[in-house]
């Protein structure tokens, strides 16, 4: 079972580049979220499986003896969700498919990948803590610059578009 976890259903044994596999199984999760219970649906999902998450990293990473092992990609599921969260209320404020929001989904997409990769502040200062919430916490704040930017680009895109 904590394999399955920390693994999200094995998409973390993928290889090369688990982060990159991890982040892109947790996105049809997104859709059947929103589609269940919108942008409530998601927020929710975030932070049972945050909590799941941290308690499967820690079980894992105390069996394994590797801090932050490369198999272990939850930490991914949960910052891809925070990241797509702005996606998941643009549609439901709109009345809009979620999916017509594909613009959103590839820069959260990349957004995400790019600050996880980079670990810019606070991510940097969590990964550094070599135990499984610095695990869980590094893409906790990169899924929330990854928000933050995709809602920028999104106002600056519907600026344009209205103006």
């Amino acid at each position: 079972m904590i394999q399955l976890i920390v693994t999200f259903f094995g998409a973390g044994l993928l290889r090369p580049a688990s982060g990159t596999w991890g982040s892109l199984a947790a996105l049809p999760f997104v859709w059947v979220l929103h589609v269940l219970g919108g942008p409530w649906a998601l927020a929710v999902a975030i932070v049972v499986v945050f909590l799941v998450g941290l308690w499967a990293t820690g079980i894992h990473t105390a069996n394994t003896g590797v801090e932050d092992p490369s198999e272990v990609v939850i930490d991914e599921v949960v910052g891809m969700w925070i990241a797509m969260l702005p996606v998941s209320i643009g549609a439901a404020a709109a009345g809009a498919e979620i999916l017509a929001l594909y613009p959103g989904w590839i820069a959260a997409f990349l957004l995400f990948r790019i600050f996880d990769i980079l670990k810019p502040g606070p991510a940097r200062w969590a990964d550094n803590r070599d135990d499984a919430l610095g695990v869980m916490l590094d893409d906790v704040f990169a899924g929330i610059f990854a928000a933050v930017v995709t809602l920028l680009l999104a106002a600056g895109s519907h600026l344009v578009l209205m103006g």
